[in-house]
C-alpha cells in the first residue's frame, strides 16, 4: 500500500501492462473481464452519458447520433448508451474502436446480437476525420502523457462533427484505496492487480484540465466536472469558429 502515500499532485509516469502491446493473450481478455466488473461496480459508464447528453441537447436532440469510443476495450459502457437511446428513440450507431486485437475480440463477442455496435481495430490517428457524431474515451486519456494530451484531443475533436467527451479518473488517494482493495477482492489478474491502481495515480485533478484547457487554446472549447465515485466528465466542443459546429442553447 506505500504507493498511497505517494504525491497525488502529481501524475504517475508509469506505463501500464495495457500499453505494453508486446504481451496480451488469453490473459489480456480475461483482464477485460474482470474490468467490465469493475465498470459496473464503479458506475463507469455515467460520467459518459452525461458528456453525451450535454452535447446531445445542444445539438438540438438529432433522431439519429453516431458515437465513435476509442481505446473502447471490450466496450462495456456502450451499454447504457444504447439503453439512453432506446429510451429517447434516438437512432444511434456506435463504432468500437481499439488497436488490440484481443479488445476488438472480447467487444465482438460482448455485442455479437447488437447490430447498432461495429468494432474495428485501428490507431486513434488513423481514424478518419469528421466520420461520426461525437467521440467519446472512457479511461483511455489517462494511458497518454502531458505533452500528449493536446494532440490526442485535437486528433479526437477532429474526428467528431459536434464533440467529444472524455470520461477519466479523478486522482486521489481514497479512489486509489477502493480500486487497490476491490481488484484484490475481484481478481488474480495481473493487469487488474497493476493497472488498476496504476490508472487512479495517472488519473487527473483540476488543474491538469485547467493546463489542458489552455495549451489547447482557441482551438477547442473545454469544460469539465467531477462526476461520483470519483470521476470527470469532460465535454469539448467544436471552436466557435469552426463552420461545423451546430447550434447551442
Amino acid at each position: 500500500m506505500k504507493s498511497m502515500f505517494r504525491d497525488w499532485s502529481k501524475r504517475a509516469v508509469e506505463q501500464e501492462l495495457m500499453d505494453d502491446f508486446t504481451i496480451g493473450g488469453d490473459e489480456l481478455r480475461e483482464a477485460l473481464r474482470h474490468l467490465r466488473r469493475l465498470n459496473r461496480i464503479f458506475a463507469a459508464a455515467a460520467p459518459t452519458l452525461y458528456g453525451i447528453e450535454r452535447l446531445y441537447i445542444e445539438a438540438d436532440k438529432p433522431t439519429r447520433l453516431s458515437i465513435l469510443d476509442i481505446g473502447s476495450g471490450s466496450g462495456d459502457v456502450n451499454r447504457r448508451l444504447l439503453q439512453w437511446a432506446d429510451a429517447n428513440r434516438i437512432e444511434i450507431a456506435i463504432t468500437l474502436v481499439d488497436i488490440t486485437t484481443e479488445a476488438c475480440e472480447e467487444a465482438i463477442e460482448l455485442f455479437q446480437a447488437e447490430p447498432r455496435v461495429h468494432v474495428t481495430q485501428s490507431d486513434l490517428f488513423d481514424v478518419p476525420e469528421r466520420s461520426v457524431d461525437i467521440v467519446t474515451g472512457t479511461q483511455f486519456l489517462h494511458h497518454f502523457s502531458d505533452d500528449e494530451l493536446p494532440a490526442v484531443i485535437l486528433k479526437m475533436l477532429a474526428i467528431a462533427r459536434i464533440g467529444v467527451v472524455i470520461n477519466d479518473i479523478h486522482r486521489h488517494w481514497l479512489a486509489w484505496a477502493a480500486v487497490w482493495l476491490m481488484a484484490r477482492f475481484l481478481s488474480s489478474n495481473r493487469y487488474i492487480l497493476n493497472d488498476g491502481p496504476l490508472s487512479v495515480a495517472k488519473g487527473f485533478q483540476a488543474e491538469d484540465w485547467e493546463r489542458l484547457k489552455h495549451s489547447l487554446g482557441e482551438k477547442a472549447e473545454l469544460s469539465y466536472s467531477w462526476r461520483p465515485l470519483f470521476r470527470y466528465a469532460v465535454v469539448i466542443r467544436q471552436p466557435r469558429h469552426n463552420p461545423l459546429v451546430r447550434g447551442r442553447l
